[in-house]
């Protein structure tokens, strides 16, 4: 393969991500009863979204940034945009760069190491309280993830339990056309290092021929790297005001 048609295939798989991304984001707004638009360009929600979910999803590079901050509430505090291809300029509209990280893509495939957990999809109200509240580590934000997820047939949260039926570990899998996206990557003891086996193993029982898609940064992008991701492209997350 050419230099040219590897940048090709990975600029088609950080597309693939973002969009993964952007329906996942709309998923969760949908969960609390809140509308959001595809474009062509862009994912939006008009008004604001959950915790940690952008208000925006950039879906191709040449989104259009007046465009786009115009179709979200930069009114109410905290509003953000997931510059999926970091190449926006928004300190014009009043948002600052909070953070940048990478797409990361891992082809289809069993990991290479055994998990000493048992991993399942959550399919219950209570189970997924649990799986929250783990998640959560006590900081008042379990509420987060509403027992409406549970109804979408995307989206597939998974838990690893000790024996004694304890959940220790977790992330969220989310299906889409030509990927599955994994997010919110935990582990009580360990950190994500010890979740990612059990992780891979679920989606790939899930999704055996799905290429796996999600974004890193810091020692999180380390530990996905060691668990057989490749940086694919950057991203940018802006924030509006101080």
């Amino acid at each position: 393969m050419t230099t040219s048609k590897q940048t090709t295939a990975k600029q088609l798989l950080v597309r693939a991500a973002a969009r993964n991304n952007a329906e996942w984001c709309a998923v969760v707004s949908r969960s609390h009863g809140l509308t959001s638009e595809f474009g062509q360009r862009a994912w939006t929600a008009p008004a604001r979204t959950p915790l940690y979910h952008p208000d925006a999803v950039t879906l191709l590079p040449d989104a259009d940034p007046a465009a786009l901050t115009g179709r979200i509430d930069t009114d109410a505090p905290g509003a953000s945009v997931k510059d999926s291809f970091a190449c926006l300029d928004l300190t014009g509209a009043g948002f600052h760069v909070l953070f940048e990280a990478q797409w990361i893509h891992r082809p289809a495939g069993a990991p290479a190491v055994a998990s000493d957990l048992v991993w399942d999809a959550v399919d219950a109200p209570d189970t997924l309280r649990a799986w929250a509240s783990a998640w959560d580590r006590g900081e008042g934000d379990a509420d987060l993830f509403r027992p409406e997820l549970l109804a979408d047939p995307a989206t597939f949260v998974l838990a690893g339990r000790s024996a004694d039926g304890r959940v220790l570990a977790g992330a969220v899998a989310s299906r889409s056309a030509q990927v599955v996206g994994v997010s919110n990557v935990f582990a009580l003891d360990g950190g994500p290092d010890r979740a990612w086996p059990g992780v891979l193993d679920a989606v790939h029982h899930l999704f055996p021929t799905l290429p796996v898609v999600g974004y890193e940064h810091g020692d999180d992008l380390a530990s996905a790297e060691r668990h057989g991701f490749e940086p694919i492209g950057p991203l940018r997350i802006w924030l509006h005001g101080e």
